[in-house]
């Protein structure tokens, strides 16, 4: 099996035909996903998406393009709601220097904010870097040497510098459609370097869909291809690289279940 650990399913792109969008995960094999938070104030939307499906799991968090809006939220409210079963991770949180919708010192905020809800959780952080590479690792070595957290960069677009920086303290890199794309050499070559037991694959769908959809709405179905994409680089097979990022997923989330509620075994 698949996972998709990172997509939006309450989007309007995929929100408006869901359930024909998860019967073509299931069926492409698609075994997990995590459905994930951008603003936590539409945390019972994600809770309700979750609630509805044995194979959806969900996060809390602030997506740092708000980071402005939800400052007042204390971590202790973050690390209370991130308390339900179904909830797996803390996040996405981090950094975007590329379209700079929240002011910097805001998403600086709100970013310690989530490591510290990661910490006191022990849930894993989900981390969204844009244009934003040597802040990014500051902070999370910074962080990192006042306590330990878990996390992934997810949808890896940084440089060489920041993945191996990541990896070093222990995070994990996670690749999207974007590793498909025909002049991405670059990013190839650095998931090349990623060590098979940081690595994993996502979606971040609606957006960002793999060749041969690019430009396509995305959905979950299409992780395959990012991790066909993904062997292909490592110079393994899909089933090998099916299998790693699977058990990477589950040590990662590790609150995530492997046998689903109605006994169907990962």
């Amino acid at each position: 099996m698949l996972v998709d650990h990172h997509c939006h399913l309450d989007y309007p792109d995929l929100a408006r035909n869901r359930e024909d969008v998860l019967a073509r995960a299931r069926a492409a094999g698609i075994g997990r996903m995590v459905t994930i938070s951008t603003l936590i104030r539409n945390y019972d939307v994600y809770r309700e998406i979750a609630e509805a499906h044995p194979e959806i799991f969900f996060t809390v968090g602030t997506h740092p393009h708000r980071a402005h809006e939800e400052l007042d939220i204390p971590v202790a409210e973050i690390v209370r709601l991130a308390h339900h079963p179904k909830c797996v991770g803390i996040g996405e949180a981090g950094l975007d220097y590329f379209y700079d919708k929240s002011p910097r010192p805001a998403q600086r905020e709100g970013f310690l904010k989530h490591i510290e809800a990661a910490r006191e959780s022990g849930l894993p952080l989900v981390i969204h870097s844009r244009d934003a590479d040597d802040d990014t690792a500051a902070i999370l070595e910074e962080e990192m040497q006042r306590g330990a957290f878990t996390a992934v960069l997810h949808c890896f677009t940084g440089g060489a510098d920041l993945a191996r920086r990541a990896v070093a303290i222990g995070l994990y890199v996670s690749l999207s459609g974007v590793i498909t794309f025909k002049k991405n050499d670059a990013l190839r070559a650095i998931a090349a370097d990623v060590p098979m037991d940081r690595v994993l694959v996502e979606t971040d769908a609606p957006f960002l869909a793999p060749e041969p959809f690019r430009g396509k709405r995305n959905e979950p179905a299409y992780v395959v291809h990012t991790a066909a994409a993904l062997a292909r680089v490592k110079g393994v097979t899909e089933a090998e690289i099916a299998a790693v990022t699977t058990e990477n997923f589950f040590r990662l989330y590790e609150k995530t279940p492997r046998i689903l509620a109605e006994g169907v075994a990962a």
